[in-house]
């Protein structure tokens, strides 16, 4: 079971820290991402982390969102730094998918509910 929260309404410019907690899983084996849904469009990669810790960002993101994990504490995190109106969407987490340096390959069985983020401008 997974459990995103932390989304919310923010300003242009200003930060939110998305969580996902994880249940019954052996977290610290698996590697893991965010997704998003923006209005109207499809869901996208937004950043992943390896079970070693490598991360991978969307071009979109990079350099203002952060991927992290806490493997005592089985939970993801992606700390979103400047938001900007389009990074307005719900927001999923995904665990026990494929990382690769090529990207992330989700596990179509493991989605969470989705955090909605809204960005005003």
């Amino acid at each position: 079971q997974l459990v995103e929260s932390g989304g919310g309404l923010m300003q242009a410019g200003g930060s939110l820290r998305l969580s996902c907690a994880a249940s019954m899983w052996r977290f610290n084996m698996n590697d893991m991402g965010w997704y998003r849904k923006p209005p109207g469009k499809q869901r996208e990669s937004v950043a992943a982390i390896s079970r070693g810790g490598r991360t991978i960002y969307s071009d979109s993101v990079k350099g203002r969102f952060t991927i992290s994990r806490d493997n005592a504490n089985n939970t993801l995190y992606l700390q979103m730094n400047n938001l900007k109106p389009e990074d307005k969407a719900v927001y999923y987490c995904n665990l026990g998918g494929t990382y690769s340096s090529h990207g992330y390959i989700p596990n179509p069985r493991s989605w969470g509910q989705g955090t909605q983020v809204t960005v005003s401008s």
